[in-house]
């Protein structure tokens, strides 16, 4: 919302109201689960995924909505989609309210902008992650075993230094509590052959968006993917490449040696560190300039990476 309004030397400016949706509510329609950002809906044979402005960190959902963050989601996973579509089919229908089916058009006001009606796919129970640099979780692995889930790598690395190559490193789901770093052949234990063929999506879909990301000015760190089958199919599903699913850091500031400043979720975990949470539940209240803050650098990755604002 934009509301007009002068300044004391009579300037005209505006003042921008956010509003956030914590979560969805359309009566009448079966929910068919609600995870830590994303509800999601029956839709006959398909399924409506809705992005909610709901965050998380460290597996907990903070009581603290992020404005727009649920928009930057889906309109970020949509472009990126559409520039992958030639090296992996994916779950998406459609995005276009009136193409839904009609009991959702009277809810437009939660779905605008933040959701998508996508195919029903069998999901694999593993996250396929993409690592071009040694950070996160992957740098306290490295510290710990000089290893990156279960991959020896050189000695004397850096936090935040590039990787020698793009690593493929699973993670299991984990139903409640944190999803944990995998070896490949555990991977291979949970989804058989498929292991080898996700693999080499992920680093083909790493290697795309890196290169395009590259020209933005962008580093993509790590990511993760979530695959399914479709008809037998091996289809790409769920967000894909957003800031809550991938870091993000500025090419011009990069400087291997410590954290990265980023167009992530990072500032969240950076705050919660600072004030010495214990990272359970129940998440603490972030104050304003925080959530607005991150807002922004939501709103910002969106625009650098696709040229676009919401």
């Amino acid at each position: 919302m934009r509301i007009l309004t002068f300044t004391p030397a009579g300037r005209i400016c505006y003042l921008y109201v956010l509003a956030a949706l914590f979560e969805t509510n359309l009566p009448g329609i079966p929910l068919h689960s609600r995870g830590k950002v994303r509800d999601i809906y029956d839709a006959g044979e398909f399924l409506l995924i809705v992005a909610s402005d709901r965050l998380s960190a460290f597996d907990c959902v903070l009581p603290t909505p992020i404005p727009d963050k649920g928009r930057v989601l889906t309109q970020m996973t949509l472009f990126w989609l559409d520039l992958l579509r030639d090296l992996v089919p994916n779950h998406f229908v459609t995005a276009q309210l009136n193409e839904y089916p009609t009991a959702f058009r009277p809810f437009a006001d939660q779905l605008e902008g933040r959701s998508m009606l996508v195919r029903r796919a069998k999901m694999l129970p593993v996250e396929c992650v993409a690592r071009g640099y040694l950070s996160g979780s992957g740098w306290k692995d490295y510290q710990r075993t000089g290893s990156l889930c279960g991959i020896a790598l050189p000695a004397g690395l850096l936090e935040s230094d590039r990787l020698p190559e793009p690593l493929f490193t699973p993670a299991s789901k984990a139903q409640s509590g944190h999803d944990e770093n995998i070896t490949f052949t555990q991977a291979q234990a949970a989804i058989g052959d498929a292991a080898q063929a996700v693999q080499k999506l992920t680093l083909r879909i790493y290697q795309r968006a890196s290169e395009y990301a590259a020209t933005k000015g962008i580093l993509i760190a790590d990511t993760k993917f979530e695959f399914g089958y479709y008809n037998g199919e091996l289809i790409l599903a769920d967000e894909v490449l957003t800031p809550d699913s991938s870091r993000f850091w500025p090419q011009s500031s990069y400087r291997p040696g410590g954290p990265q400043p980023s167009f992530d979720k990072q500032y969240v975990r950076d705050y919660l560190e600072s004030i010495g949470w214990n990272k359970q539940p129940p998440a603490p209240v972030l104050p304003d300039e925080v959530a607005a803050k991150t807002a922004g650098k939501y709103r910002q990755a969106y625009r650098v990476l696709t040229g676009k604002t919401l």
